[in-house]
């Protein structure tokens, strides 16, 4: 064996051992699914923030506690227990909406990710209408889905004005206040024809934090 095929074979090693050490196992998913389920509810203030860190920026985006606050103490709970983090935008469309938080973008099958969630829906909280920079959760179709109740975990965020969601019936719980640079070069990504990003575009880390403690203007 060449030296040059010996670093080749040493470098697809260390591809793979990346790519392992960042996906999750179906045991691991169900460990992380049950930590959800243990955490208590937590209010969420109109002071509280959360931050998408990704590597083309952070994304800010303030909440609507009055207006959906169930939905606001779902996605606290989750950012909490780590359940975002590491998952992908695994949607993305141009002039529309880029879509993530599907804990199965984390495992070792791209075709299933969009499919999954915490094992719960949410009851629908409309009030918010969709404009840029809005954050709304995703949802099942009306014909399985006639409650329009939300998905526990995916949420999706407009790249554009979306009024016709407003009269499909989907929960916006949450605004943009910082990052919508960042939204737009990730809804801009090369995508194969199911409008998946050719390469992940993932969530390294998401909290819930004092708006007082970022540097917002």
């Amino acid at each position: 064996m060449s030296i040059r095929q010996l670093f080749m074979c040493l470098l697809i090693l260390c591809i793979s051992v990346m790519i392992r050490a960042d996906s999750l196992s179906g045991k691991q998913i169900e460990q992380i699914q049950e930590k959800v389920k243990s955490l208590p509810d937590e209010v969420v203030t109109p002071a509280e923030v959360a931050v998408i860190e990704t590597e083309y920026g952070d994304i800010v985006f303030e909440f609507f506690p009055y207006v959906a606050p169930i939905h606001a103490m779902n996605f606290k709970k989750l950012a909490k227990a780590g359940y975002f983090d590491s998952t992908t935008f695994h949607r993305v469309i141009p002039g529309f909406v880029i879509q993530g938080g599907d804990i199965l973008s984390r495992d070792d099958n791209i075709y299933n990710d969009g499919t999954g969630g915490p094992g719960y829906t949410i009851q629908a909280e409309f009030g918010q209408r969709h404009v840029r920079g809005a954050v709304a959760s995703a949802r099942a179709a009306d014909q399985v889905n006639p409650e329009k109740r939300s998905n526990g975990s995916q949420f999706y965020i407009c790249v554009e004005d979306q009024p016709f969601l407003d009269k499909a019936g989907y929960t916006v719980f949450g605004q943009v206040i910082k990052g919508m640079d960042v939204v737009d070069k990730i809804v801009c990504v090369k995508r194969n024809r199911q409008d998946r990003p050719l390469q992940n575009v993932v969530m390294k880390r998401v909290y819930v934090t004092d708006r007082s403690k970022l540097n917002l203007k």
